[in-house]
């Protein structure tokens, strides 16, 4: 299974009224043929930049690239063209926003929206178009597909319009499929649902899937790995089991304990405490330390590295420095990882959709 897209020592700054915004900050991470990626993260901690700028969708007025080097198949997305861009967006990169009802053109069809791709990329004839987009709509679980190819947006409901949003990045068999929070603006029924669709469809067209989202608890029913965001960084990163199993870093912690359980009668929900760094004054150490009850001196005055924990598993904290204090994840952080280990499943995923 080899890399597809490497994303190396990213650099991504915005400049405002304020002054400049550093979003991303030095972001590093790789993704594989055919599996799928998560960035979770709180909001503003840099997930959308990231992808955006693998689809060089960042505002041209006030965004810039710093530094860094972002490579499909081994081109450089950022020496591109914009000419050349048009010709991997949609074809080769696709990607899925938030909210499907934003994304789609009110005076279209849905069967003219899904075509677009297909006549401008495929170079099909109309007819050809049509019979693929009705085997879309098909796919992605839409029933009289014949029929609902006629209708527009507003006349389906909202997860049968993130299901078109899906056929429409899906057009044209793209080799990465970047998921942006696709089913936060949906109810938890059509939720598990959307979630269940994207594993299955990658297991029938092998795409390789970035997922990105704020709720870690969505992650285990799709992700082979996960990439965890805080401050314009990558602080930790691992398989989905070595994530939810043993998670290293504080602010990872902290997400696994915020995750809601149903079937905690009198457990309060943990937040975080505080609030994410100022990206125009970036913190000189761990961005997290401010933030973390186990901080020590050099969280404040230096940056931790990314600590090797096995193969796959990597977390930037000092806690893992051999002259560190042994620290143990907090009750809640245990609570959560001993129901994981109890589930009859290998797998965390029947639980955490159960809590989604």
């Amino acid at each position: 299974m080899g890399k597809i897209l490497e994303v190396n020592d990213l650099h991504i700054s915005f400049h405002t009224f304020a002054g400049e915004v550093q979003a991303i900050r030095g972001v590093n991470f790789e993704l594989n043929e055919g599996e799928t990626l998560a960035i979770v993260g709180e909001s503003g901690s840099g997930k959308s930049v990231t992808t955006k700028s693998i689809m060089r969708l960042l505002p041209k007025h006030n965004s810039e690239f710093k530094a860094g080097e972002i490579l499909f198949e081994g081109k450089d997305i950022t020496k591109m063209s914009e000419k050349e861009m048009q010709k991997i967006r949609g074809k080769e990169i696709s990607m899925i926003f938030q909210d499907p009802m934003t994304s789609l053109n009110p005076t279209m069809t849905v069967g003219k929206q899904i075509m677009e791709p297909l006549l401008k990329h495929q170079k099909l004839s109309k007819h050809e178009a049509k019979k693929r987009v009705i085997e879309l709509l098909k796919l992605v679980g839409i029933p009289k597909a014949e029929i609902r190819f006629k209708q527009y947006p507003h006349q389906f409901s909202g997860g049968m319009r993130q299901r078109v949003v899906i056929a429409i990045a899906l057009a044209c068999n793209p080799k990465i499929l970047i998921a942006d929070e696709p089913t936060t603006a949906l109810d938890v029924t059509i939720q598990a649902q959307i979630l269940e669709l994207m594993k299955d469809l990658q297991k029938k067209i092998n795409t390789s899937i970035i997922f990105i989202t704020h709720d870690l608890g969505v992650v285990a029913n799709v992700a082979d790995r996960v990439a965890v965001m805080y401050g314009g960084k990558i602080v930790e990163v691992g398989t989905v089991d070595e994530i939810f199993y043993n998670p290293q870093h504080p602010y990872t912690w902290g997400l696994i304990s915020s995750m809601p359980s149903l079937d905690a009668e009198d457990e309060e929900l943990y937040a975080i405490p505080g609030t994410p760094p100022d990206l125009l004054n970036p913190p000189v150490g761990d961005a997290f330390a401010a933030r973390n009850e186990y901080a020590m001196k050099i969280d404040l005055e230096k940056q931790p590295p990314m600590f090797k924990i096995s193969d796959t598993h990597y977390a930037a904290t000092w806690l893992l420095h051999p002259n560190a204090p042994k620290v143990e994840p907090p009750t809640a952080v245990k609570k959560r990882m001993r129901k994981f280990h109890n589930e009859t499943d290998s797998t965390p995923s029947k639980e955490v959709v159960k809590n989604v």
